[in-house]
């Protein structure tokens, strides 16, 4: 069968690239995934991906959302480019240039992390939820907050992960793994934190470990923040340390404990199982937000 328009999808992290070819949202024609290595490399493998259907005319716009942090403002020398990253060899990599010269098509730019959020808004689990949150904790934090269905644009992009937590050194005498804060919640609480204290990856740490409570309770002062901050209607929780899925009731609890009580909500008090969520569309969230970045870029 023959499509006569198609959209590509790029969730650029800094683990892994996914690539999607769609005719939808729920479509996908091709999808390919494979690490991040250096830019030059990485980007190559990007490029040979789409080449057959730019070159065809079939793809007109890509929609990349991609780990940062990122210089969004159009006005600026550098919009586009990653800034300073503890991803080793991409700081100041231009991530629109690259692949407009090589593929011709119009480049539709935003944070992995927004893309996630608006592929769940879009077909997943805070559909019909304005204003709704999606946090990733993995390689890092960052967070996705969406009002009246768009990501908050500011003077820069948000930073969720290294805002400042409390930390009791006695409880965790670990500094954190954060180069530029130390032991904010990033650096205490991300798969590369639970790493660099255990030599040992979250995904192996066993579940009755006792620091998956003080992991909860990391991120359950986080989410106190943001709830109090922006009032969410709905948050969800992806990464890949959020595949522990023992996790959610423990964090739930803990932000009840939180708030104490403070912010009289159904949601809170009597609905939290369904107020802090995985995400539905799982592991495709960033790539399916793409394509919408895509869908956009033609409205």
């Amino acid at each position: 069968m023959a499509f006569d328009r198609l959209y590509g999808g790029i969730e650029a992290g800094g683990t892994k690239f996914v690539c999607a070819v769609a005719d939808g949202l729920n479509h996908f024609l091709e999808e390919s995934l494979f690490n991040t290595t250096s830019p030059a490399e990485t980007f190559q493998q990007v490029i040979h991906f789409f080449q057959p259907h730019t070159t065809s005319g079939r793809i007109k716009t890509i929609g990349l959302g991609t780990f940062g942090p990122l210089d969004l403002d159009p006005q600026s020398a550098t919009y586009g480019f990653i800034k300073a990253t503890p991803k080793p060899g991409w700081s100041n990599t231009d991530m629109i240039g690259p692949l407009q010269r090589e593929l011709g098509v119009k480049i539709k730019l935003d944070t992995d992390v927004n893309a996630a959020a608006l592929g769940e808004f879009a077909c997943g689990a805070s559909a019909g939820f304005d204003p709704s949150l999606y946090i990733t904790i993995g390689t890092g934090i960052g967070g996705g907050y969406l009002k009246n269905g768009k990501p908050l644009q500011g003077l820069v992009n948000t930073e969720m992960g290294h805002v400042r937590i409390p930390h009791d050194f006695e409880r965790d005498p670990f500094k954190g793994c954060c180069p530029f804060h130390g032991d904010c919640l990033e650096g205490l609480a991300s798969g590369p934190a639970i790493q660099g204290r255990f030599d040992e990856a979250a995904e192996t740490l066993p579940d009755d470990d006792p620091f998956w409570d003080l992991e909860a309770e990391y991120l359950a002062y986080a989410l106190m923040n943001y709830i109090l901050v922006l009032s969410p209607r709905k948050i969800i929780l992806g990464g890949g340390v959020m595949q522990r899925d023992f996790l959610f009731p423990l964090i739930r609890r803990k932000v009840q404990e939180t708030l104490n009580g403070y912010v009289e909500s159904r949601s809170l008090l009597e609905n939290i199982e369904t107020y802090i969520v995985p995400p539905k569309l799982g592991n495709r969230s960033g790539v399916i937000g793409a394509l919408v970045l895509a869908m956009s870029a033609e409205s």
